[in-house]
């Protein structure tokens, strides 16, 4: 890959199970990403992904990219608009650096309510 490629989209459904077994899985037991009253009275409309999950997502998005031998270096992203069960999550990304067998990508990912995560990835393969 070259500085200025861009990589193909990838497209998730946010889902119920995926908002609820990304907390478990991250070990955040936190209600708002479980309980929909909860996260009701806590105004947002219905349960949401947390930060881990979509670092998951992101870092999956990368690496998938890049091949087998892909190994994510870095990874430093900033959350925006929630993500949603029924949201379909769209990750796009740009190479902005390649040296050799190295690659820093900035990555996208967009939802109906806006964009929900910026991210910036070093990767090598």
């Amino acid at each position: 890959m070259r500085a200025g490629d861009r990589l193909p989209p990838l497209e998730i459904e946010v889902t119920r199970t995926l908002v609820v077994a990304g907390a478990i899985a991250s070990r955040d037991y936190q209600d708002v990403h479980h309980d929909p009253e909860a996260a009701r009275r806590g105004g947002a409309p219905d349960i949401f992904l947390n930060i881990l999950t979509t670092n998951g997502l992101v870092g999956r998005y990368v690496t998938d990219r890049f091949g087998p031998t892909a190994v994510l270096r870095s990874l430093a992203l900033r959350l925006g608009a929630p993500a949603h069960p029924g949201d379909t999550l769209r990750l796009t990304g740009v190479v902005e650096e390649s040296e050799g067998r190295r690659a820093v990508v900035r990555v996208s990912g967009d939802n109906a309510a806006g964009r929900h995560v910026t991210a910036t990835a070093e990767v090598t393969w």
